[in-house]
């Protein structure tokens, strides 16, 4: 009864400091050692990919933002748009409204958006592509398609006092192709692209 009490404390002791070694270990050391090599290797992507202007951060890169007039829920015209986003682009409530593709309600919701984009952008709605009336599956995707641009291209010009072709070079320049040439789609980094657009247009 004794050498199995002893050989009961004796694991038990040993699980503990187990427990503990892999504690200080997979709680402390790697996470340390993990953020100390994203800062030094990937400083701008570790930090959340921020964008800065005059010093000041702005947004991440990764995050969509809303582009409405200030104190409205209205888009401002002389902004590019994002996707929709059910979440108000709250990184901290993301996730798609989850429902089916045939739903009433979303088929309801989405030719409603479809005719707001096309009036917004002075385009027909067959032109209209699907991520301009769609939100993405996590409510805050920073990125568009370089069709949503490119009808987008003509209103925010008029509303700069810019070119058309001052903007469309614009977005050509801000379109990213598919990762490593097959994976993803052409896109458009909305933040990178609205601060562009800002410093152009004071210039």
């Amino acid at each position: 009864m004794k050498n199995s009490v002893v050989n009961t404390g004796r694991m038990a002791w040993a699980a503990l400091r187990m427990l503990l070694v892999l504690t200080v270990v997979t709680g402390v050391i790697y996470p340390l050692a993990v953020t100390g090599i994203g800062q030094v290797a990937f400083p701008d992507k570790a930090n959340g990919s921020m964008a800065e202007v005059d010093g000041r951060e702005v947004g991440s890169k990764l995050i969509g933002q809303s582009w409405n007039t200030k104190g409205t829920d209205r888009p401002d015209p002389k902004w590019f748009q994002g996707r929709p986003s059910n979440s108000g682009y709250d990184p901290l409530a993301t996730g798609s409204g989850q429902l089916g593709a045939d739903d009433p309600t979303l088929v309801k919701d989405v030719k409603a958006a479809k005719k707001r984009a096309a009036d917004f952008n002075g385009v027909p709605e067959s032109e209209v592509p699907k991520d301009a009336v769609t939100g993405s599956a996590s409510a805050i995707d920073p990125d568009i398609s370089p069709q949503y641009a490119d009808i987008q291209v003509k209103r925010v010009a008029e509303a700069n006092g810019l070119s058309v072709a001052q903007v469309e070079k614009l977005v050509e320049g801000h379109t990213e192709g598919r990762t490593l040439g097959f994976l993803d789609q052409p896109r458009v980094n909305v933040l990178e692209l609205n601060l562009a657009l800002k410093e152009l247009a004071e210039n």
